[in-house]
């Protein structure tokens, strides 16, 4: 299943996930991207939301307006829809209008390789990109070991290049597999000092001591945070 959270309010971009993209709301231009993939449901805390979501024909369910992050929404998502400990649940961000169904694809079989490891929390993908000259905290940087799990995430430059010969950084993309198991088990971890110094939620099961696999994905989609990101795309 293909959980997408949708919370209608945002301090840098009011209702973002309705904005539309060449006429189609935001949250439902990403759902169509993906539902050759798996079923998908819209998770989110506004009636307007799931009266656009129905209105295409997507399943949409209502969740709690205090949810800290969208991991615990899609959570709580999962438990209403009686959603099995096994199953495989991917968390999409609504923000996505642009993802690439083979990426999508390719984390699902990345949780179904490592479902039954429970030292695994969290599966999620990475992209290359050219060493940056100057840093964008906006886009998150993973490192990884020889077998890709995760090492650490950070907003800053990673690694840091000291010779100036290091050509590609690892771009964390911010899609995330579980299974149901997994899922609640990191919701019911305090969170960590690291996660909350980077405001990055994944440092949470890395502090935690459990594994985040990643698999290296080919994709141009970007994520829209901000006005300034539809007028970089042309789409404002």
């Amino acid at each position: 299943m293909i959980i997408i959270p949708a919370r209608i309010a945002s301090s840098r971009f009011p209702a973002k996930v309705l904005y539309e993209i060449n006429g189609t709301p935001m949250v439902i231009a990403t759902a169509q991207r993906v539902q050759a993939i798996d079923e998908v449901v819209i998770a989110t805390d506004s009636q307007e939301v799931i009266d656009v979501a129905k209105s295409y024909g997507f399943e949409a369910v209502m969740t709690s307006v205090h949810h800290p992050s969208g991991t615990d929404r899609v959570n709580e998502a999962a438990t209403i829809l009686g959603v099995a400990q096994d199953d495989i649940i991917i968390n999409l961000q609504a923000d996505e209008p642009f993802i690439e169904p083979e990426v999508v694809q390719k984390l699902k079989e990345l949780v179904s390789k490592h479902k039954n490891d429970p030292t695994i929390m969290i599966n999620s993908c990475y992209k290359r990109l050219p060493y940056p000259k100057q840093n964008d905290p906006n886009l998150v940087k993973v490192v990884t070991c020889q077998s890709d799990f995760a090492l650490y995430f950070s907003r800053s430059l990673l690694p840091y290049d000291r010779d100036g010969s290091h050509p590609m950084i690892k771009a964390h993309l911010g899609i995330y597999g579980y299974t149901k198991k997994m899922l609640e088990r990191f919701c019911q971890l305090p969170k960590a000092p690291l996660e909350e110094i980077e405001k990055l939620e994944q440092l949470r099961a890395l502090y935690h001591g459990y594994k985040i696999a990643m698999v290296e994905v080919d994709s141009k989609s970007q994520g829209i945070d901000t006005l300034e990101d539809l007028v970089r795309l042309g789409l404002a």
